[in-house]
């Protein structure tokens, strides 16, 4: 579809804020790699390739349908000017290819371009930032149902999670939908507007609903559909390379830089403060979760410290640009003990979460998302500001849980016919060897 864009969208360059943007963009990019690392090395030697092809896998078919349709979907109206469909999600058709994005006009001797707000970014730069989160979510939820999932079977799930899912739920959070701070959204019934938006609006810097709460739920859905493993709570699933899990864990802290400051979307002061509060309340909740193993099991473990690191990049997610940085080590420090002691819930209760996506993701992402309410320097009760911020972020917490459970529950029996499991003899002898042909590690 041929979209002619308002005049309103166009305007010059910023060269600073698209640098940083392209910068961040190519640091998130970075992260899902990182995580395939991380992943790959939680996994056994049968298993590692496929598990790093499944982001992989998700990096290559969410890219190409986020061009295609998922801006469209996401943030279309925001440059149209038309309205969205029940503030959940943009037409998919009205910027479809996304070549509406390279339209520029000549203004008084200057080249003006489609720019994204009033930042000075091209709306291209803006939809290759956002492009890289939409892969690493998707990415995210493989750990969930790892070493015993057919690989075309988890790319089709990729290409459905993320159009279904993902793109309205980056739209309803970012986009100007129903979980924003727009004048008709759940927050502005609930307490109000003040000059066309919100009284009160949800907080999600970079992505603690998008992207965490979300691949979280969906991992726990999924998991609960495809089954467990063959042996579990009988066999002792170790991971066969710890050196792999800590280069994971650095290039994800590494990358999540470009997540957290580059979502300011400019090189400034908040960005600054983002920054130091990414580093703070990561390295607190490694300790966080450090301490519950020396209280629970007499030692710290390697694979505790990188997994406390990321509990920490997670709840600080949404909240990065809201707290100081006292309050950051205090988000960190409880999202690291609290994971810490979630990773065990698979057990008590019986779901064979592989690589505590729910224990880690959902926990410390709800935790990051709610603690904002407790601990936001503007509005958190802890500073004396009521208890209205930490209704609207479990309000808005609670219906992303509810949307992502429910849509992914329909995607996940809706692909049962073409088959969620691979037969027990491929799982059993490895399923990098099943499904790809390859062994990580010749032995002859």
């Amino acid at each position: 579809m041929n979209v002619a864009l308002p005049d309103t969208v166009f305007g010059t360059i910023d060269s600073g804020n698209t640098a940083w943007v392209i910068a961040s963009a190519g640091l998130v990019l970075l992260m899902t790699p990182a995580l395939a690392f991380f992943y790959g090395g939680l996994t056994r030697a049968k298993s590692v390739l496929n598990m790093m092809m499944m982001s992989f896998g998700a990096l290559g078919v969410v890219t190409v349908i986020y061009v295609l349709w998922g801006f469209s979907m996401s943030f279309g109206n925001s440059l149209t000017g038309s309205k969205d469909i029940l503030g959940i999600f943009s037409n998919p058709f009205e910027l479809f290819g996304s070549d509406q994005l390279m339209q520029s006009k000549e203004v008084g001797g200057t080249t003006q371009v489609v720019v994204w707000g009033d930042y000075g970014i091209p709306a291209i730069v803006f939809l290759a930032f956002q492009l890289t989160f939409a892969v690493i979510t998707v990415a995210l939820i493989s750990g969930a149902i790892a070493e015993r999932v057919k690989f075309i079977t988890w790319l089709v799930f990729s290409g459905l999670f993320a159009t279904i899912v993902y793109f309205p739920l980056a739209h309803m959070v970012w986009g100007g939908g129903i979980l924003s701070g727009a004048e008709d959204g759940i927050a502005a019934k609930m307490f109000g507007v003040t000059d066309g938006a919100a009284t009160v609006a949800p907080i999600d810097f970079a992505g603690g609903t998008v992207v965490h709460i979300n691949a979280g739920m969906a991992g726990l859905v999924l998991a609960l559909i495809v089954g467990k493993r063959k042996g579990f709570g009988k066999t002792a699933y170790r991971p066969h390379n710890i050196p792999f899990v800590m280069l994971g864990a650095a290039l994800l802290w590494f990358g999540w830089f470009g997540f957290n400051a580059g979502s300011e979307l400019g090189a400034d002061a908040t960005a600054g403060l983002v920054w130091v509060n990414t580093t703070v309340a990561t390295a607190a909740a490694m300790i966080g979760w450090l301490l519950v193993e020396w209280f629970r099991d007499g030692h710290a473990t390697s694979v505790g410290a990188a997994s406390g690191i990321v509990a920490g990049l997670v709840a600080i997610t949404p909240a990065c640009a809201a707290l100081t940085p006292v309050g950051s080590i205090a988000l960190g420090l409880v999202a690291g003990a609290l994971a810490a002691v979630a990773i065990g819930l698979k057990y008590k209760f019986g779901f064979d979460d592989s690589l505590d996506v729910v224990g880690v993701h959902l926990v410390a992402g709800l935790w990051g998302t709610i603690g904002i309410g407790l601990l936001a320097k503007d509005t958190g009760l802890f500073y004396g500001n009521g208890f209205k911020q930490i209704a609207v972020q479990t309000v808005v917490a609670l219906v992303a849980l509810l949307f992502t459970a429910v849509l992914t529950a329909v995607i996940g029996y809706a692909l049962k016919p073409l088959g969620w499991r691979v037969d027990d003899e491929a799982e059993f002898v490895g399923i990098d060897s099943a499904e790809h042909a390859e062994s990580a590690y010749e032995t002859t």
